[in-house]
């Protein structure tokens, strides 16, 4: 697989990727896209909602150029990445993303890996390595900790941060539901609007990743996800072992890089200021001014720089 290049960020093109490779976990057919050595230090770069592997498209080439194997994967409900059977509950809870992510890891034959990602793709990348830390040689985690604390969840938060939320409270709803069902791409560039302020994306960016919300399953494992987060939906059974490891808040030891974008318009830097308490291993915090939600695509220089600071695999 190759991502084409693209120009710096502002420009008015963009770059697209071809040549999906596939492979199953006990539960999923895995769509991911791969570029680098075959034989480098492995790194899974993983993308969150609503956006698409696409986002490594800038980073993907200079890590592989300093001799890399990049893994960037569709998150179950994504893309060409498929549920395996139709009885496994589409559900988009916080344990199943970290699952997943083990699963790949597992199926790819790959013992230790560098892990990098944000929104859903971090919180994957946090679970990997807070419950399975002999399998993470280094984390980049955007935002800092993204392990949802979900017993605190019916604490509300300042009115500030509620009003960024909206979407998750339309989420909880049937109503929300249908809006999601009726016009996937509209919520998504929205929210991509309202999340990266600074930054000025054209069609063609976002062309790019909307086929991903096409999924099928797109639809319910967004909504399973919103609502299970607060304790309004239940999760799936077979993930109550992880879930309730993930209650205990477990700290996290592997050699972390923590970047939160200055411009984050759906969580603001100052909301990671106190994440190092989270971790028990070497751990950075960098606030990349002007940079909003959706830090890779944003500032991919920046991004691969700090995959590469990282040890590897």
């Amino acid at each position: 697989m190759v991502f084409s290049l693209a120009p710096p960020r502002r420009a008015r093109h963009t770059p697209h990727m071809e040549a999906l490779r596939t492979i199953r976990t006990p539960s999923l057919e895995i769509a991911y896209a791969e570029q680098g050595q075959p034989d480098g230090p492995p790194v899974l770069l993983l993308h969150g909602f609503p956006y698409a592997p696409q986002a490594y498209a800038e980073v993907a080439p200079r890590l592989a150029a300093a001799g890399l194997r990049c893994i960037i994967p569709y998150l179950r409900g994504y893309g060409a990445t498929r549920f395996l059977s139709a009885d496994t509950p589409r559900s988009g809870q916080q344990a199943a993303l970290g699952q997943d992510l083990l699963d790949l890891l597992d199926a790819l034959a790959i013992p230790r890996a560098t892990l990098a990602g944000y929104d859903w793709g971090g919180r994957a990348a946090c679970i990997v390595a807070a419950l399975w830390p002999e399998r993470v040689a280094g984390l980049v985690s955007c935002t800092g900790y993204n392990i949802q604390d979900i017993a605190a969840s019916v604490k509300p938060a300042a009115p500030e941060q509620e009003h960024r939320l909206w979407y998750q409270y339309y989420f909880h709803t049937e109503r929300g539901r249908a809006g999601l069902e009726a016009d996937r791409h509209g919520i998504a560039r929205l929210l991509w609007r309202l999340w990266s302020p600074e930054w000025h994306f054209d069609d063609a960016t976002f062309a790019a990743s909307a086929p991903a919300f096409d999924n099928p399953d797109f639809v319910p494992v967004v909504i399973q996800s919103y609502r299970h987060r607060f304790g309004y939906a239940e999760g799936d059974p077979a993930l109550e072992p992880i879930e309730a490891a993930l209650a205990r808040q477990p700290r996290i030891a592997v050699p972390t890089i923590a970047p939160h974008g200055g411009a984050d318009g759906v969580g603001p830097a100052e909301a990671s200021a106190t994440h190092h308490r989270h971790f028990s291993g070497a751990y950075e915090r960098r606030i990349l001014p002007g940079i909003g939600h959706n830090l890779p695509q944003e500032a991919p220089e920046a991004f691969a720089r700090m995959v590469l600071e990282l040890p590897a695999a």
